[in-house]
């Protein structure tokens, strides 16, 4: 794809960072739109072209109609489960106004067609599914604000698709984990046991840890993510393992790598959180030619040893 444009939102943020890399390494012209609250810059290549905004500000169409870009990579968003909870009209203004927000400076963009790929959430989507694993066929049924939120915009886009022959492609993810993931948030378990493992802190297990969960490298994401820009089909395409994996086991593996002792402490569930939900990828294996290569044993080795090399 040398030669093509592209806009990453939230590109300062854990997947979209590395999204960015590869994109970089593909030969994309690349700019980055993030407001920094979560992300980080340090996430990011020197000297790239990044536009500190909140994905709400208007000055966001501009960027989009300077850029002319070929794609458009979705992924700024609210991520909080239990802050979508607590504050639902803010979560609906960042995930439904302001992607929005972009899709109308994609609108105003006379004879270009864009290519968007909108990344949500699988696990938020489907809730708590009758049939494991949960492929793209299974009812959506959001437990939370933000999975309401992140699956409006689904229904979003063949509307735009209409309305100004905007292409897109939907991207449902597991749970992801690897390099530069948050250990201050509440989504990155992997993140937040590497890092207070290696810092000799006591965690907390929210619930009794049997919860399950399919857990896909970061790199493995990006691939599938690259490759649903470069098809035409729209999706929604699932990534994931088809595997769930415990709370406890993670811990269990996390431990082993980081040479941890200590039992974790059992805390009370968080309300909106799914039991389990793993996700049948068999759509993105036949259409996009994507499956995940990394296993969650390599994943896990590598990422904790990513948390090691910042401590130190």
């Amino acid at each position: 794809m040398a030669g093509k444009t592209a806009i990453v939102t939230g590109a300062a943020g854990f997947i979209a960072s590395h999204l960015v890399d590869r994109l970089i390494s593909d030969g994309y012209t690349v700019t980055g739109i993030d407001d920094l609250s979560t992300g980080k810059l340090a996430n990011l290549p020197p000297d790239f072209d990044l536009r500190q905004l909140d994905i709400r500000d208007p000055e966001v169409r501009k960027i989009v109609s300077e850029v002319r870009p070929d794609f458009v990579f979705h992924l700024a968003a609210q991520i909080s489960v239990s802050v979508s909870a607590r504050e639902p009209v803010m979560d609906a203004e960042v995930n439904v106004l302001g992607a929005l927000n972009l899709f109308e400076g994609i609108r105003a963009v006379e004879g270009k067609t864009t290519k968007v790929v909108y990344v949500t959430s699988g696990g938020t989507a489907y809730g708590e599914p009758s049939v494991l694993p949960a492929d793209e066929s299974t009812p959506v049924r959001p437990l939370s604000p933000y999975g309401a939120s992140k699956l409006a915009i689904e229904t979003y886009l063949p509307v735009y698709e209409r309305l100004c022959g905007l292409d897109y492609s939907i991207i449902r993810l597991a749970n992801i984990y690897g390099p530069r993931q948050d250990p201050h948030g509440e989504a990155g378990v992997v993140a937040i046991f590497a890092r207070a493992m290696l810092s000799g802190k006591s965690l907390t297990i929210f619930g009794d840890g049997n919860d399950e969960r399919d857990y896909v490298y970061v790199g493995d994401v990006v691939d599938a993510i690259v490759k649903a820009a470069e098809n035409s089909r729209p999706g929604p395409f699932n990534v994931g393992t088809g595997e769930g994996t415990s709370t406890n086991r993670i811990f269990e593996v996390v431990a082993e790598n980081c040479g941890h002792t200590d039992d974790a402490v059992h805390g009370p569930p968080r309300p909106g959180d799914v039991n389990r939900i793993y996700l049948d990828a068999t759509r993105a294996g036949k259409e996009l030619g994507w499956t995940p290569k990394i296993t969650l044993e390599d994943g896990l080795k590598t990422t904790v040893d990513w948390f090691r090399q910042q401590l130190d």
